[in-house]
């Protein structure tokens, strides 16, 4: 199945600040190319922190506006950070977790690589339902489970995948739905396979021969 990475839908051109970057300079470059949030890095790129707009603007509430002062005082540290091979399902909760609406990515080493935005992740997720119709299918219905399609039907509505059918165990069809739930853009998944037997799937070549595509 495809699990997107965050390395294919990241931002790989950052914005990045350094701990001496002041507080102006930040208020410039996020009006100039319109982003709400810095990274800061160290002498090797590693990430330290991030500033936000809500960093900046907290520090005006509280009287520490100075133009003068640093990315260092300012920033929100440590960073929460994901690895581009990270899947974006998994970025998008630490979002949700933390409430945050963006992510530095690094490399094995905590470099900075690219920036991960809550705009990515819905722009990723905004997927037709017959997208995802077909990714089941092909991806669950056919490569893994070995099924004929004409045997399951797959409808999708508003990101709700609902899997009807009679398969052979009670396992092969806990391992459809667990599936399809792993597909990028499913919200739920409503199950209403019935099956032969009850026990767990073995995999395609222990299916009997009728329900099951051929390897």
């Amino acid at each position: 199945m495809k699990r997107r990475r965050v390395g294919a839908v990241m931002t790989g051109d950052v914005v990045r600040a350094h701990g001496g970057t002041s507080a102006a300079e930040l208020t410039c470059w996020m009006a100039e190319f319109g982003i709400n949030g810095v990274p800061v890095v160290d002498g090797d790129d590693k990430v330290i922190g991030v500033v936000s707009a809500t960093d900046l603007e907290r520090a005006r509430r509280t009287g520490g506006s100075s133009p003068d002062r640093s990315a260092r005082t300012l920033m929100s540290a440590p960073a929460h950070t994901v690895r581009a091979d990270d899947s974006v399902v998994r970025a998008a909760r630490l979002m949700s977790s933390y409430g945050i609406e963006r992510l530095p990515v690094v490399d094995e080493e905590a470099r900075l690589v690219g920036m991960l935005t809550r705009r990515d992740v819905l722009r990723l997720f905004a997927r037709s339902d017959e997208e995802i119709r077909e990714e089941v299918i092909d991806e669950v219905v056919l490569r893994t489970l070995w099924l004929n399609p004409a045997g399951v039907d797959v409808s999708v509505r508003d990101g709700v995948v609902t899997v009807a059918g009679f398969l052979e165990s009670s396992g092969q069809a806990a391992a459809l739905v667990r599936m399809t739930r792993q597909i990028d853009g499913v919200t739920a998944v409503v199950d209403r396979l019935t099956h032969r037997r009850a026990g767990p799937w073995r995999g395609p070549e222990w299916d009997a021969a009728g329900d099951a595509l051929p390897p």
